[in-house]
């Protein structure tokens, strides 16, 4: 379960930083989803780390959506970058 409700949560997290993240970056929703999934894996294995989840427990929401809005912004600045 740990695993498919990562995944949710990643889903999720990714539309609504999508939405919060100011500007047009021209995702698709793929993409979005995908960085969202990404953030929520990322938000996950680094609260791991940091003594904040324990293992085997998913992020917290915001910490999904946090996650996802950084990867959001590092993709938006490389992909200026590579013009």
């Amino acid at each position: 379960m740990h695993l498919i409700g990562t995944l949710i949560i990643g889903f999720i997290a990714g539309l609504l930083a999508r939405f919060l993240h100011p500007g047009d970056d021209k995702m698709g929703i793929i993409l979005t989803t995908v960085l969202g999934i990404a953030g929520a894996f990322a938000a996950t294995f680094g609260g791991q780390a940091l003594g904040l989840y324990a293992p085997g427990q998913a992020a917290g929401f915001i910490g999904a959506v946090i996650g996802a809005i950084v990867l959001l912004v590092v993709v938006g600045v490389i992909r200026r970058l590579s013009r």
